[in-house]
């Protein structure tokens, strides 16, 4: 059994003022433990010290809670979700939300499912290719909140994830440190594909490396012929 300090976690909440469930400290060690688990059988992640999962997994995830905040029934789905980063994280944080994991990789989602069953905590969980689920209509523009993380460059990655998100929903975007080349390929694309101006914000993590999320908030819809067919959107990006 690993052992996790979760002191820069609970201490980067009560920094920010984010609230806790009484039971997180429980939950992610659990999680942590069945990554590291399952890390030898299917490649989850690079980062599998106790350590860097609490700061560059969990606190990470638990930072974008400063620019969202799921409430009881508001829906948020995550794209490309992989291990559960940060969507699962998510539900953990705010289990009165509606959190949907999506990835096209369907390995990832047997760990998912054990660690769920083993918490008795569960999300929606859609092996299915992103640009696919945003032409069926029960998830087209149906969620307050879409998310990624580490999935791909911002002008691809707008057109994948756009056109989930209802008009007035917002759009996070976690990426590295300088982001600011990023967002200004992707403004055409932002702007055909329904959203607003994004915003950078920039965060410090407890071990001083540093991120930044974009945010788009959705402001009119998405026209119908996006998403297109991967290729085109990975080959010539909006």
């Amino acid at each position: 059994m690993c052992r996790f300090n979760f002191e820069p976690f609970l201490s980067f909440a009560e920094k920010n003022n984010i609230s806790l469930p009484e039971n997180i400290v429980e939950n992610l060690t659990v999680y942590g433990e069945k990554l590291i688990e399952w890390n030898e059988k299917i490649n989850l992640t690079a980062i599998t010290d106790p350590e860097g999962i609490v700061i560059k997994h969990f606190t990470d995830c638990l930072s974008i809670l400063k620019h969202i905040n799921p409430a009881p029934g508001e829906k948020l789905i995550d794209i490309g979700s992989g291990a559960g980063f940060p969507g699962m994280v998510i539900k953990l944080l705010r289990p009165e939300s509606e959190v949907f994991l999506l990835d096209g990789h369907g390995k990832r989602f047997i760990f998912l499912e054990d660690l769920q069953k083993t918490l008795g905590i569960y999300t929606n969980n859609l092996h299915i290719r992103a640009e696919l689920g945003a032409k069926e209509e029960k998830y087209r523009e149906k969620f307050d909140y879409v998310t990624a993380r580490a999935v791909a460059q911002l002008k691809v990655l707008d057109e994948y994830c756009l056109p989930f998100l209802k008009v007035g929903g917002k759009f996070v975007s976690m990426k590295g440190p300088e982001p600011e080349g990023e967002v200004s390929e992707a403004l055409k694309g932002i702007e055909i594909l329904g959203g607003g101006r994004p915003e950078i914000f920039k965060e410090t993590l407890p071990d001083e490396s540093c991120h930044s999320f974009i945010v788009v908030k959705k402001i009119s819809q998405t026209p119908t012929k996006y998403p297109r067919p991967s290729g085109k959107i990975t080959k010539q990006p909006l």
